[in-house]
């Protein structure tokens, strides 16, 4: 790259924090401010490495399942939600249970639960494995068929073709969902809807902006967790969009000097659990090379905000009454 080039960043807006991670790490800090440390998170409260080692720090524990909380410990359940199997296992060990799954991803559950009830069997479409998936598949396991793409269609087995209905992770990719319902449309044309698109607002904001700088990039970084769902959509849809190369890294000090050659213009943009301090460290790594001219691309502005959970905000008004609530109640 010769010294004339000129070099500049487009940084996307809305990026980062959605209103359910924002609520979900508030909740953990909350807790441990309220109750005191340990406090358990069962799975990773939010797809950040990041943010998972700070809340380590100030006295979280995260786990993998609900059996390694020691009996009547108080224990907070990630954004991504779980199967009321796990609700069942807390109350069998008295653990205090702090629901922190994201009010869209309850959304979901309760489609499920209302469509499983009206003997629908559900088409959802999501990754197998993920934590959302595997919460959302057990609210109606013998409802729900897992759906991973549109090459999965031909082999559905369902009982009626006609009480047909489909579902969707909240963080997949837009474009890629519709591919997919449009393949399962063909083959059940009487598929039903849900009352409301699944994906949620800040996926597919950040997908749009995305798109956007994506357009006009040479290279696009994305900063966010390999096992963040909705950051990895976001490389796709920065390749998709147009831009000649996209990385996703968790840390400036990931970003490899190779992959500046030649490149004039970096788009920059964040997944939905990653904080703002990752991002300026991404800034400044670039600004140390020359990219110093920023410019804000926006193409939503986000106000969205939820309540923390009912158990946090019901001993939090407690304490502020003066009857000092200890712990929450038990599951």
């Amino acid at each position: 790259m010769t010294a004339e080039t000129s070099r500049r960043v487009l940084l996307a807006a809305p990026r980062g924090y959605c209103a359910g991670v924002d609520r979900a790490v508030i909740t953990v800090e909350k807790a441990l401010e309220q109750y005191g440390s340990p406090i358990y998170v069962r799975k990773q409260i939010v797809h950040n490495k990041y943010v998972v080692q700070t809340l380590e720090k100030k006295g979280a524990i995260f786990v993998d399942e609900t059996q390694e909380v020691p009996e009547g410990a108080i224990v907070i359940f990630s954004a991504h939600g779980v199967a009321p199997v796990v609700h069942e296992e807390a109350a069998g060990r008295s653990l205090a249970s702090i629901d922190a799954t994201c009010p869209l991803v309850t959304k979901v559950h309760k489609e499920a639960q209302r469509f499983a009830g009206e003997d629908y069997d559900i088409l959802l479409i999501g990754h197998e494995g993920h934590e959302e998936v595997v919460g959302t598949m057990g609210e109606a396991p013998d409802r729900i068929h897992l759906v991973d793409g549109p090459q999965d269609v031909p082999g559905l087995r369902v009982r009626d073709e006609n009480k047909l209905v489909w579902l969707s992770q909240t963080t997949l990719s837009v474009d890629e969902t519709m591919e997919t319902v449009d393949a399962l449309k063909e083959r059940f044309p009487t598929l039903v809807s849900p009352p409301s698109d699944d994906i949620c607002y800040a996926t597919q904001n950040r997908q749009v902006a995305v798109k956007q700088i994506g357009a006009d990039a040479d290279l696009v970084i994305v900063v966010g967790s390999k096992n963040s769902s909705n950051s990895v959509r976001l490389v796709e849809v920065a390749l998709q969009a147009g831009a000649r190369d996209a990385h996703l890294v968790d840390f400036a000090d990931e970003i490899d000097e190779a992959w500046l050659e030649g490149v004039s213009t970096v788009g920059v943009t964040s997944g939905a659990s990653v904080p703002e301090v990752l991002v300026d460290g991404v800034l400044e790594w670039l600004a140390g090379r020359g990219y110093e001219d920023v410019e804000i691309v926006t193409s939503a502005r986000e106000s969205i905000q939820f309540s923390l959970p009912k158990e946090l905000r019901r001993d939090l008004r407690a304490e502020a009454a003066g009857t000092g609530a200890a712990t929450p109640r038990t599951s």
